[in-house]
């Protein structure tokens, strides 16, 4: 899958702006806050319907005007497929493909499969539990559209549950048969979300830790590990065990929503004990093994976004990633960096065609 051109009207800091790229590696260069960072969210967007960095829509429109737009040119298996998002103030998004819209935008997840890899991943590490529940659900989501809905479908039920909990204190009141249809439902689709995640991890896990050592050169042990009370418990047996405490909180405190990873190196949490180039080399890791994941299962080498990547990172680690996607397993890569000879001295070191767009002041006007 290629991206063949892009265009951007008033998305963040563009008037308008377009570009042709290159069928394997396209870097973009030049000072912060030229937007280098936002030509790679555009692409993401195009991909995921939303934003990575900026999840209100309205706040990626253009200050002083009233609309984006983002259109994407791609070929697929050998057909082009024109893919655009658009948003006017105070109107819903819509995403278009190949001039027809999506009814639900869970219908375009999976279709053009993508990976980034960010400075902003650090929430990976320093954040709550939410942050990586979004990252594995986000993985299996692209290549398990039941998945997404199961999801989805979840999350809804705990809303109302959480409602329920609070009218019954309002209200001074108590309705055990209604709270246990709700707790029938969260079990049969809070199950599936846990077998999936427990399922994806066994696969996922060997594959992190190969990327990991690879880029590492073997010198430090680094492992993630699934903790769910569902491991030890069925979620139904969960919800009747603490009945109490969620009268009390007015909220549902145990399911799939309250799962995590611990992520160690060296048998130890890495957010507390790794080195910026350790954690650095841990989220590449993470997402290099989400690429193969996806590549897998999609049967298409995913777009990789490689934003900042090349900062906090010692030469030889970078090294070690460059001779990584230097590689035919590897399809379109999409690069940002503020030192433009860097840049171009990492990509000649690689064996694949290249363009690189320099990116100025003036750029956004």
């Amino acid at each position: 899958m290629i991206l063949k051109s892009l265009s951007l009207i008033n998305y963040k800091n563009f008037e308008s702006i377009n570009f042709d790229f290159d069928d394997k590696i396209n870097c973009f260069v030049g000072n912060n806050g030229v937007g280098k960072t936002n030509i790679l969210d555009a692409i993401y967007h195009l991909s995921f319907g939303k934003s990575y960095f900026n999840p209100i829509t309205s706040q990626n429109i253009k200050h002083g005007t009233d609309f984006f737009v983002i259109d994407g040119l791609y070929t697929k298996e050998d057909r082009d497929e024109k893919v655009i998002v658009s948003v006017k103030r105070g109107q819903k998004k819509v995403i278009k493909r190949n001039g027809k819209a999506y009814e639900t935008f869970r219908e375009h997840i999976g279709f053009l499969p993508l990976v980034i890899i960010s400075p902003a991943d650090r929430d990976l590490i320093t954040e709550g539990s939410d942050m990586r529940r979004k990252f594995i659900d986000g993985v299996i989501s692209q290549s398990d559209q039941n998945y997404l809905t199961t999801l989805l479908q979840y999350t809804k039920l705990v809303s109302q549950r959480n409602a329920l909990l609070k009218y019954f204190v309002a209200n001074n009141t108590f309705d055990p048969t209604t709270l246990d249809v709700y707790n029938q439902q969260l079990y049969e689709s809070g199950s599936i979300i846990h077998k999936k995640r427990k399922e994806f991890l066994e696969v996922f896990i060997p594959i992190f830790i190969d990327r990991y050592q690879a880029i590492s050169s073997g010198k430090e042990h680094v492992s993630i590990e699934y903790q769910s009370k569902l491991t030890k418990t069925d979620l139904l047996t969960l919800l009747e065990e603490n009945l109490a405490k969620d009268r009390t909180l007015q909220y549902t405190s145990v399911g799939t929503h309250k799962d995590d990873l611990s992520f160690e190196i060296d048998s130890h949490p890495i957010k507390k004990f790794g080195s910026q180039g350790q954690q650095k080399s841990f989220l590449i890791a993470l997402k290099l093994a989400q690429f193969d994941f996806i590549k897998n299962h999609s049967k298409v080498n995913p777009i990789l976004l490689l934003d900042d990547i090349f900062d906090k990172l010692d030469e030889k680690r970078v090294e070690h990633i460059i001779k990584l996607v230097d590689d035919q397993n590897f399809g379109q890569l999409f690069i940002s960096d503020t030192h433009a000879d860097r840049t171009e001295e990492v990509v000649k070191k690689i064996s694949q065609s290249y363009k690189i767009f320099k990116l100025e002041e003036k750029t956004n006007s």
